[in-house]
């Protein structure tokens, strides 16, 4: 009997198989799982074995992000940073404090500002003059499809009162036309076109910062949901292959490359050359990435009917199809036919409907194959869509943080939906019930990647720490055990890691402890459970100080 490298013992594990059975032993050898069990396992301890004595903490499968910026998100964090509050004197003056510990610095760049803070979700260029008036700032908010800049960067960019708006967004104006300071969507590349981009060493630097954090929240594996240049930003790519390279990227990490919008299907045989050429060690890139509509808080997010205005009455706006309908069916049949996953951003109920039917005009064109389609984000869902999830095999790719009350949604989102569409958001109960596939993400640096955050929001449809007692859409809550299913098998599936997401023998030894168990605690606390240790293939990456 060969001795394991590793055992950790007197659990509870937590395998999550079908039958959600649970036991208190496992052992690992050659970084993958060589036995579950009980006190049988003890056999496999020999004198060069590690033993870890859970004492009761938790084990669980290694969580997985299906839908995250991590390289992105990792050089945001060394930028002017505005996540953590609403407030905005506390923007202005965090953004005055950067500016002043900065000084040689060109531009003022950083992100995080909520659309909440501002009245109709947009701030002006005065705000930022009155900080930083000789330098251009550029700062993008929370969910990255908006953009606050002052005055300098406006002048630097050209824009004027006489600039049209791009075809995929809109330049916010004062009354006389002049650019009042906020971008949407496609009009923030106007300027970000201009911000000097990080380089190679910030980018390489940036992903490893985050893959340190993202393993202290017990993340082992993720799909960069946007490799290639966007907005002015450089493409991302060359970070983790340089890592992969070097053996420093411990994580799994599944690439989705941008699909151009501005272009059409030449572009696919250069995803082709780059998914071969972006394949090393522990990170792969064989999926794309098609944004085929924006967000509903800016009203770019494509609906099937209009929004409404502030008074109740339809406008004549229903948002945004990035990419054609008709095209975009024939874009994801090729793709499906060359083996390309398609990841799709798709919000609203339109986007949503519009991506099923790519996905179905693939199956019937090139039959049923295994390249796990998956739909993010999925905040309006028309009841009648539901159950073409799971006829089609198309994953639903969920982000849970953002089904709950809070002022965003309440004050940004609902009134300019209506009631009956209000009540189709983040329908993760009736995608469970109709068969689908659930896959889980986070969409860091939009929200916060922490698995157990989302696990809390996806169970009680409430903000962690919320004071505000109202649920969410109560009916569409999950069970703990299946949304931990969707942060471990189902994000582990559509990364094209079969041989994760459960413990089980011969599956990988990616695990992460808990520091209690959180599947028999109340509902109401889980989000206060914290990540003690990480292991990918067996090997430590994070342990709790």
């Amino acid at each position: 009997m060969t001795e394991a490298d590793l055992v950790l013992t007197h659990g509870p594990v937590h395998t999550g198989d079908a039958a959600r059975t649970r036991a208190s032993s496992l052992a690992v050898t050659g970084g993958r799982i060589t036995a579950v069990g009980h006190d049988e396992v003890h056999q496999l301890i020999g004198p060069r074995t590690e033993v870890v004595d859970l004492t009761g903490k938790l084990l669980l499968p290694g969580f997985q992000d299906a839908h995250i910026h991590a390289v992105y998100g990792g050089v945001e964090l060394a930028a002017c940073d505005l996540t953590g509050t609403v407030g905005v004197a506390e923007y202005l003056g965090r953004i005055r404090d950067y500016a002043e510990a900065n000084p040689d610095q060109e531009w003022i760049t950083g992100s995080g500002w909520s659309l909440e803070s501002f009245e109709g979700g947009l701030p002006t260029r005065q705000l930022l003059d009155s900080v930083v008036p000789d330098r251009p700032v550029y700062l993008t908010n929370r969910d990255h499809h908006g953009a606050w800049a002052n005055t300098r960067a406006l002048e630097l960019a050209g824009l004027t009162r006489d600039t049209p708006d791009p075809a995929d967004g809109r330049i916010e104006r004062e009354p006389d036309g002049t650019p009042a300071g906020t971008l949407q969507e496609g009009a923030t590349a106007l300027v970000a076109r201009l911000v000097p981009p990080a380089t190679a060493a910030q980018r390489l630097a940036g992903l490893l910062r985050a893959q340190r954090l993202l393993h202290s929240l017990g993340i082992t594996g993720w799909q960069d949901a946007l490799l290639g240049e966007f907005n002015g930003q450089p493409d991302p790519s060359d970070a983790y292959l340089a890592a992969a390279r070097s053996g420093e990227l411990t994580a799994r990490v599944t690439g989705a490359l941008w699909w151009d919008r501005a272009r059409g299907a030449e572009q696919i045989p250069e995803l082709v050359r780059r998914r071969a050429e972006l394949s090393h060690g522990r990170f792969r890139a064989g999926s794309v990435k098609i944004m085929q509509d924006g967000i509903a808080e800016n009203f770019t997010a494509a609906m099937t009917s209009p929004y409404l205005d502030g008074c109740g009455c339809a406008t004549a706006n229903s948002g945004l199809s990035f990419v054609d309908p008709a095209a975009l069916c024939e874009y994801v049949t090729e793709l499906d036919a060359l083996g390309f996953q398609v990841h799709f951003h798709a919000l609203g109920d339109r986007a949503v409907r519009e991506a099923l039917d790519a996905v179905e005009a693939a199956r019937a064109k090139n039959g049923r194959r295994d390249t796990r389609h998956h739909l993010a984000h999925l905040q309006v869902v028309h009841p009648d869509d539901l159950p073409r999830f799971a006829r089609l095999g198309a994953v639903a790719n969920i982000q849970p943080l953002w089904a709950a009350h809070e002022p965003q949604m309440d004050e940004l989102t609902i009134p300019f939906l209506g009631p009956e569409r209000a009540a189709w958001q983040y329908p993760f109960g009736g995608l469970q019930r109709a068969g689908a596939t659930l896959a889980a993400g986070s969409d860091w640096p939009v929200s916060s990647p922490d698995p157990l955050a989302g696990l809390h929001v996806a169970v009680n449809r409430m903000e962690p720490g919320a004071t505000d007692d109202r649920v969410f859409l109560p009916e569409q809550r999950l069970d703990l055990a299946s949304a931990l299913a969707a942060y471990t098998a189902g994000s582990a599936h559509v990364n094209g890691h079969d041989d994760a997401g459960t413990l089980a023998v011969g599956q990988l030894a990616d695990l992460v402890v808990l520091d209690r168990d959180i599947l028999t605690g109340p509902p109401e606390q889980i989000a206060e459970a914290r990540v003690l240790r990480t292991y990918v293939g067996g090997e430590l990456v994070h342990a709790a100080e």
